[in-house]
């Protein structure tokens, strides 16, 4: 008993658990130069580190969003071989926690995460999903077949499959959509007694254990007298299957001397089919399917690891429903982007590497204007909407050459405003009325920031305006000594010096980059084209291997 009572205790360590950033809270900036469609519009790109950018989203959309689809760097060893086994997955681990922390923020009560990873860190990554999500919120994982053929050069296995691990914000209560019902699973229901409810199939009568009260003989129309077989009792009571009868819900075959079945009539099936946990690449794609759509957007350079656009239709269509709210925090290609849109969901996509530019907003651009690639045929997609493009507002703070800190001169009096807001937690929100009201955090709250030296005279005409009841935080520079504690409503304080302390200045990346990556020793040099026939997948290891990590 105590063997076990300890084992409950293990948790996942690694080095450098617990040594999480300090993260700065920047403010987003749109770029209207690659914003399209629109104007109006609630779906977000964002270009720029994905840690900074869900910190900056956390405020405004915490517990708001359905579905999470990610599809982080799978971390094969390769990118890492330089390190010891150790830290590799320690580093891999110590990128995953804090931004796994950060999405579980942003789910919605009724929310779900689904995380692609292969067998390098699927086992790693449950339980660390288990500490951060809760153990008992883990739904299942998904196997989908990546791949339909083997690779002939592999030395051991060739690998055919990905994990999905499926985690709910909270699993009590948690309910998934169902799967549309495909004309294969209806082709068994048929009217073949032209019943005025419409098609029906059959359901064998009996069931096991026995109970005694449901073991009794049943007459069939034609005088036949049946039992249950043995060891098996029927479904119904006798009382509740003459109800059957009555309400000719019971079906004795054609000419009356069957076997007793129920009727199920598919008007009252419950709508749709509850999803397996495998996923065949007949009925989501597959890897090649996924090169193939990426082609389209930018035939120059394809995505190394894209996803079919089938797979992540399913993964949004049990998830979530249309108006919901999707995010992927790395969008890769921007597959999840283009099939939020085209399903009718707002979506968030954060994208650092370049390819937000040239991969994902050309994709999102055709998308708007209607293209017919993936699954538009399918969904009928005709065009429409838009996106906006954001990049993440440079570090507040800086060092001048004397190594002091210092405001940002990026930074415009109204940027400046908004990020003192954020680091506040109020909401920028300046009124049209009132210069000092420029946020709020309740609807007496409020904040005012200026770099302009804050004078007595100045204090006291901002006093003057406010109504009974209200309150205000002044965030400046400089101020007379005379304005502290002038006013009990009114609280000022002093930047930078307010802010040093909270959260890590100046860094703008933190993604781990692979550059000029060594290759295995024994890894064959092989001409891909002789390789691959009818379409067969290859697992682009060296692109793989090179693939910036959690851009």
């Amino acid at each position: 008993m105590a063997q076990n009572k300890n084992l409950q205790k293990l948790e996942l360590t690694w080095i450098g658990k617990g040594d999480e950033p300090k993260l700065e809270p920047r403010i987003l900036i749109e770029n209207p130069e690659y914003s399209y469609g629109d104007p109006n519009t609630e779906n977000m790109l964002i270009h720029g580190d994905n840690l900074l950018a869900l910190k900056a989203l956390e405020q405004d959309y915490a517990g708001k969003v359905k579905c999470i689809y990610i599809d982080p760097p799978y971390n094969t060893g390769n990118a890492f071989e330089h390190y010891d086994d150790g830290i590799e997955h320690s580093l891999w681990l110590n990128l995953m926690k804090p931004r796994l922390e950060l999405l579980r923020n942003l789910l919605s009560s009724d929310g779900s995460i689904w995380i692609s990873i292969d067998s390098d860190e699927s086992h790693y990554l449950k339980v660390l999903c288990d500490m951060v999500f809760g153990r008992r919120n883990f739904i299942d994982e998904v196997v989908w077949q990546r791949a339909f053929s083997p690779i002939n050069l592999k030395k051991t296995l060739s690998r055919s499959h990905d994990i999905i691990l499926v985690y709910a914000k909270d699993s009590i209560g948690f309910e998934l959509n169902k799967l549309p019902r495909s004309a294969e699973a209806t082709k068994s229901y048929k009217n073949l007694d032209n019943d005025h409810r419409g098609p029906w199939t059959s359901g064998d009568l009996s069931v096991g254990p026995i109970i005694e009260s449901k073991v009794y003989e049943i007459t069939t129309p034609s005088g036949r007298k049946v039992l249950p077989p043995e060891g098996y009792c029927w479904r119904l009571s006798k009382e509740r299957f003459e109800e059957y009868v009555m309400d000719n819900r019971i079906w004795f075959g054609a000419k009356g001397d069957g076997v007793p079945r129920i009727k199920r009539f598919l008007s009252e099936v419950k709508d749709g089919v509850t999803p397996m946990t495998l996923w065949t690449y007949q009925e989501v794609g597959h890897n090649q399917d996924a090169k193939k759509e990426a082609k389209v957007f930018n035939s120059d350079s394809v995505f190394a690891t894209p996803k079919p656009e089938r797979l992540i239709e399913r993964v949004i269509h049990l998830a979530s429903n249309k108006g919901d709210l999707v995010l992927d925090s790395f969008v890769g290609s921007g597959t999840t982007a283009a099939v939020a849109h085209k399903m009718g969901r707002k979506y968030i996509g954060i994208e650092l590497g370049e390819h937000a530019i040239t991969h994902c907003y050309p994709r999102l651009k055709q998308v708007v204007d209607g293209e017919q690639g993936g699954i538009s045929k399918a969904v009928n997609w005709q065009g429409g909407g838009g996106f906006k493009f954001y990049t993440l507002a440079p570090s507040l703070l800086k060092k001048d050459k004397f190594g002091q800190w210092i405001m940002s001169d990026e930074y415009n009096a109204d940027m400046l405003a908004a990020a003192m807001a954020k680091q506040e937690g109020f909401k920028y929100n300046p009124s049209e009325t009132q210069f000092w009201k420029q946020g709020n955090s309740s609807e007496q709250d409020f904040i005012f920031t200026t770099t302009q030296f804050l004078t007595v005279q100045q204090l006291e005409a901002i006093a003057e305006d406010m109504q009974a009841g209200e309150s205000l935080l002044i965030c400046c520079k400089a101020f007379q000594t005379e304005c502290k504690n002038k006013f009990p409503n009114i609280t000022i304080k002093k930047i930078p010096q307010l802010l040093l302390d909270r959260c890590e200045f100046g860094k703008d990346d933190y993604s781990l980059n692979i550059v000029n990556l060594p290759q295995e020793d024994n890894q064959e040099d092989y001409d891909v084209e002789e390789e691959i026939e009818n379409d067969e997948e290859v697992v682009d290891t060296k692109e793989n291997n090179q693939k910036s990590l959690f851009d």
